[in-house]
């Protein structure tokens, strides 16, 4: 590389190109601009269908039955505030969580955010680094990039001097420079890193069950619609309040705040898990925290601290200088590891410099790294097991190192010449030991806890590591990890998927774990139908972090693992993640419990629809009575309880486990409150005023009862919550004011009367039919299989 180019640009020529706009100015999408955040929350169908019912009700009705277009206004004015708060939280975290870039300016090598380099910058690299511009390679190295992220293939690619790296991929090996030929907009990271950084609603189970509901809704609407204005028009005799009643029973049957907290829940697990320094990337990451039920986890860097210590080394014999070939080979790696670190720091260097004249850098795939001294030989440094013959008797002095929890490295003297092709260097055939390097890994205090509460949740935790599977079985070991006395090699497991799955789900410790083979467990994992969350902070878990249900990285990690991962660790703390689980298993239950609410309004809307259209008479209700019915039982208490504390598990068949209780309560509300109602009716001495409230008084009730057994299991603050929504109503009824406002009479003591015990018995029925009928239908279907598989026994033994 020229002299000039090794200097790197100089401060005024990086001023020129930042004044000619030649930077890398790709803007932050961490979440959507504001204007983006305000026209998804305000333009949505429901605004707009909801808008054109209240100019409706205000061409043709009173104002006080407009009152359900202030959901428009909440609607739109809590999802836009809560999705701003998320966006500033996110942009917080996204400056934190960015990985800076090392560039060479002036002749000294500096750090710069990304959106500081400008064009012609000298980039240099090193393990675990994320190329994000493009540019030709000037220097390398070793260098060898991993482009999976924009090819798909795994294989890492060799990068010699005049090849170009584009952004995107990462180097899993060696080191070099480049100079930026493409930077901001024209380079791939402007896409990638959108894509990577993005607050997005991805496809989850709950959206799209969420959005079943709401499409067969819009369905039934129209048909709905022209049926109640028919019958209303003909039993009302006017227009008006045909239009009045008819869009008293169409707003009943849209669940708009359904969307609108689901987006708030998650929201605010985004900000919570905020405050805790984690960086969710996607928001649909919260439901995949709930579901996961085996987490799989790299022992470097997220059950041990990313430091060693050097312990001891162990010279295998006086032929040859091992410590001061050991001290050498650190000192000669430019970008060193951790294991180089702790070396450096415990060994002296050599009274005489070793000048090294070629080096062979550490990867994944060979597990040892090396380095030539001239006249003093080639040395390498890696797995004892992959460098030692099996007789050798270091092999097995290691092998006791390695079962009390040190890690242990062996070096050895290879032939001259051996680093011309390193990958087909038989390094146990040629190599000649010279030492032990023992190194004591610093566990993580808060491990042990973190794996026992993982354990009481159910959730399989799975150590996947690229160390000696009997050093790695002993930290786990130390952690009380269960299945950790049957640490497994990995080299010994089954290429067959389902056979490798059956192993997996057999054991909890690996060793000798390569980066395909981590991606081929998670894939077999996944396989047996568990949702997988996968930990890592290397670039050798990039891998299995893309093929995970939930990418897990920690914030110390190679930008490659941040940039793959949902999930970002932003101060490496294995302990955040039983607050990232907890977080999800709240969010999925709250919805779960929400969507009970607004699912159950729907249905009982449809069945009084049905009935006022078959029957022939007036809707029961104004527009004014069920949005005071609605705040009081669905909105208000919806929104304390989809923000509740919540630590269930979560369970697949959200749609079907919804439409089990919605479908029976709709139906007792419907059902119940017309009958109220149409028995009111029979009476000549009332009015509609008199026949309207008595179905309030019956659907407020039962739908207070439903909004109790949704609010299970009952606490002080759930139980108050109903109390006050029971007080409220009560309010609305004895103060003359509101109860004028609401169109409500208290005058047909007899009517309300029947209407109330009505409701109470089909609260009754609706209690014990939750409670008996599925387990009778459990029964039932069991009965009914028990029979299938008869019959065919029977059939089979007919001749």
């Amino acid at each position: 590389m020229p002299a000039a180019a090794e200097q790197g640009l100089t401060g005024a020529e990086v001023r020129e190109r930042i004044e000619a706009g030649r930077a890398n100015d790709v803007p932050r999408r961490s979440s959507r601009s504001v204007p983006e955040i305000v026209r998804a929350n305000v333009l949505t169908r429901f605004n707009a269908l909801i808008g054109s019912l209240l100019v409706l009700v205000l061409i043709f009705g009173q104002w006080q039955d407009a009152l359900f277009g202030l959901i428009i206004v909440a609607n739109s004015a809590i999802g836009t505030v809560q999705e701003l708060r998320a966006k500033r939280t996110l942009d917080r975290l996204a400056v934190i969580g960015e990985t800076p870039v090392r560039v060479r300016r002036d002749g000294a090598v500096r750090e710069v955010a990304q959106q500081e380099i400008v064009l012609d910058d000298l980039i240099v690299l090193g393990p675990g680094d994320r190329i994000v511009v493009d540019g030709g390679v000037v220097s390398s190295d070793g260098l060898e990039v991993d482009e999976s992220l924009l090819t798909g293939e795994a294989d890492a690619v060799r990068k010699p001097p005049g090849e170009q790296v584009r952004s995107g991929g990462f180097v899993v090996a060696g080191g070099g420079a480049f100079t930026a030929a493409k930077v901001g907009r024209d380079a791939y990271a402007a896409r990638l890193v959108e894509e990577a950084s993005r607050f997005s609603l991805a496809h989850s189970e709950l959206m799209a069950g969420i959005n079943a509901f709401l499409k067969y809704v819009t369905w039934l609407i129209v048909p709905a619609a022209v049926l109640l204005f028919a019958t209303q028009f003909s039993s009302a005799g006017n227009a008006s309040d045909a239009v009045v009643g008819a869009v008293a029973g169409v707003v009943t049957m849209v669940p708009e705040g359904l969307v609108l907290m689901t987006s708030i829940a998650f929201a605010v697990g985004v900000v919570r898990l905020g405050r805790r320094r984690c960086l969710v990337q996607e928001l649909p990451a919260i439901e995949g925290l709930a579901r996961v039920d085996v987490l799989c986890v790299d022992k470097t860097g997220t059950l041990t601290e990313p430091g060693m210590d050097l312990a001891d080394v162990v010279v295998l014999g006086d032929g040859l200088p091992a410590r001061e070939a050991l001290a050498a080979l650190a000192a000669s790696d430019p970008d060193p590891n951790a294991t180089m670190r702790a070396v450096l720091d415990g060994l002296p260097a050599p009274a005489e410099p070793w000048a090294a004249t070629g080096t062979v850098p550490f990867s994944s795939a060979r597990k040892w790294s090396g380095a030539e001294f001239g006249g003093r030989g080639c040395w390498v440094l890696g797995a004892a097991d992959v460098l030692l013959r099996p007789d050798d008797p270091a092999r097995r002095r290691a092998r006791e190192l390695g079962a009390g929890g040190l890690r242990v490295l062996a070096l050895a003297r290879v032939p001259d010449g051996s680093f011309g092709d390193p990958d087909r260097l038989d390094v146990a055939a040629t190599a000649e030991p010279a030492a032990l390097a023992v190194l004591r890994q610093r566990l993580r205090p808060e491990a042990a806890p973190t794996l026992r509460y993982f354990a009481g949740q159910g959730v399989a935790v799975k150590v996947i590591s690229g160390d000696d599977p009997v050093s790695v079985g002993a930290i786990a070991r130390a952690l009380d990890l269960n299945g950790a006395g049957h640490p497994v090699d990995a080299r010994t497991l089954p290429g067959d998927p389902a056979a490798m799955a059956d192993v997996l789900e057999a054991n909890s410790v690996f060793g000798r774990v390569g980066p395909q083979q981590k991606q081929a467990m998670v894939r077999a994992l996944r396989s047996k139908g568990h949702t997988v969350a996968m930990t890592g902070d290397g670039v050798n878990d990039v891998l299995a972090l893309k093929d995970a249900d939930l990418g897990v990285a920690m914030g110390s990690g190679s930008g490659a693992t941040r940039a793959v991962a949902q999930v970002v660790l932003l101060d490496n703390g294995f302990a955040t993640l039983p607050h990232v689980v907890a977080e999800g298993r709240r969010v999925l239950g709250n919805i779960e419990r929400v969507a009970n609410l607004f699912l159950t309004k729907t249905v009982y809307s449809i069945i009084l629809v049905v009935l006022v259209g078959l029957v022939n008479v007036r809707f029961p209700f104004l527009p004014r009575h069920l949005t005071l019915i609605s705040s009081l039982t669905i909105g208000v208490p919806a929104f304390f309880l989809a923000l509740a504390p919540n630590a269930e598990r979560a369970r697949p068949g959200f749609v079907p486990r919804v439409l089990r209780f919605a479908v029976p309560a709709g139906i007792a509300c419907g059902g119940a409150t017309f009958a109220g109602y149409y028995l009111a009716t029979e009476r000549p001495t009332g009015d509609f005023a008199d026949d309207s409230t008595t179905a309030s008084i019956a659907l407020f009730v039962l739908t207070l009862w439903v909004l109790a057994l949704i609010a299970r299991p009952w606490n002080l603050w759930r139980l108050g919550l109903v109390a006050a929504m029971g007080t409220a109503f009560a309010v609305v009824l004895g103060v003359p004011p509101l109860r004028r406002f609401f169109a409500l009479q208290t005058g047909q003591t007899r009517n309300d009367a029947v209407a109330l015990a009505i409701a109470i018995a089909a609260a009754v029925l609706l209690t014990v039919a939750l409670r008996y009928v599925p387990d009778l239908t459990a029964r039932l279907r069991a009965r009914a299989g028990r029979l299938r598989a008869l019959a065919v026994r029977l059939g089979r033994r007919t001749p």
